[in-house]
């Protein structure tokens, strides 16, 4: 299993071999890009039996040409080779090139350029991401399986490329939550720097709101963006404990996002019993209708009006943490695990009688 350690892809990926190998699955972890963090490794190293192997190539969406791709896919397929595998599943479809692997492969559809343009900027693809769009599409034709973390996110997939993923929902293991006091206050995380995660007009409407708003997460991006955070109190990057105790001590999560496949930050919020307040966009209407308050993603006066009511009305707000609580419980490693387990399945059998499976 391919994974990396810049964004929620390592979470992914971490919560999926754990479940895998429970079920007796062995499973090698390859980290593309980036080196993991001191609290990465340790998340990893406390899963029993994973084996980590810093693979070192280039993250498929931080190439800058096709050729690196092509060196990043020849080093996977290698890799596939000394390792043994039965299957691969990978979390940069981008990277499967034209080479039989000697494995069926199951490709993860978390993300792409030109899904992200169309959600953000809404214009013609700006000429670097074109040859970046067609070589994941290539990739994706060329797996034998794709998955998609949300049906909103399958049919923005379909409609882009052509091809139909099988929709299996992310996951993530409940903490156990306190009786910690909720601060009258609202909590955004993940990459402010992103603007696919829309922390501008969070940005505008907490300079018109009465109440506190919290942002935890890296305002810088790899490729030098910036997040502005004039008007959020910028926590910086939380490790997994500590985020997980801060949404327990906070009243509001805010998820203003323009682009979201999945929303791990949502289910983690939810999960922990915080008021969900979020952009009007098609998966979050899929995984949240009925337990999360929706405004329109661009409107910073809405958003403010909405989160300064929800702070004032503490009832109200406990009364939609226990509802998203509710709906989270949809979303479990379990459910996660099983799913995927299917999709293998269909890829073992296409190529090969069924045997025991390895990612």
């Amino acid at each position: 299993m391919t994974t990396d350690a810049v964004g929620g892809v390592w979470t992914y990926a971490l919560d999926l071999a754990d479940g895998l190998l429970a079920r007796g699955i062995r499973v090698s972890l390859a980290i593309l890009g980036p080196a993991p963090e001191h609290t990465q490794r340790q998340a990893a190293h406390r899963i029993h039996g994973l084996k980590l192997i810093e693979a070192g190539e280039t993250l498929d969406w931080l190439a800058d040409r096709p050729i690196q791709l092509d060196q990043a896919g020849r080093a996977l397929r290698s890799l596939v080779a000394r390792v043994g595998a039965d299957l691969v599943h990978l979390n940069a479809p981008a990277l499967r090139g034209e080479d039989d692997w000697g494995a069926p492969v199951v490709g993860v559809c978390h993300s792409c350029v030109a899904t992200w343009w169309d959600a953000v900027r809404g214009t013609d693809l700006p000429e670097d991401f074109e040859w970046r769009t067609e070589r994941l599409g290539r990739g994706y034709r060329r797996c034998d399986r794709l998955i998609a973390p949300s049906y909103a996110f399958m049919q923005a997939t379909a409609a882009r490329y052509g091809v139909l993923p099988t929709a299996v929902r992310n996951g993530r293991r409940p903490p156990e939550i306190g009786v910690a006091k909720r601060r009258r206050s609202v909590l955004t995380s993940g990459r402010l720097w992103d603007d696919g995660k829309n922390i501008e007009v969070l940005e505008r409407a907490a300079s018109r709101m009465r109440g506190t708003v919290e942002a935890a997460g890296a305002p810088e991006g790899p490729n030098g963006q910036v997040a502005r955070l004039d008007h959020l109190r910028a926590l910086g990057q939380l490790s997994g404990g500590a985020l997980q105790r801060r949404l327990q001590e906070t009243a509001v999560f805010c998820a203003p996002s323009l682009y979201e496949p999945f929303g791990l930050g949502v289910l983690e919020a939810a999960q922990a019993g915080c008021a969900l307040v979020l952009a009007d966009i098609p998966t979050f209407r899929e995984l949240w209708e009925g337990a999360a308050l929706f405004v329109p993603p661009q409107d910073d006066v809405a958003l403010a009006t909405v989160l300064d009511d929800l702070l004032d009305d503490a009832d109200r707000a406990r009364r939609l943490g226990r509802l998203a609580t509710a709906r989270a419980r949809q979303f479990g490693v379990d459910a996660m695990v099983e799913g995927t387990l299917a999709v293998y399945a269909e890829a073992l059998a296409q190529r090969a009688p069924f045997g025991e499976a390895a990612a």
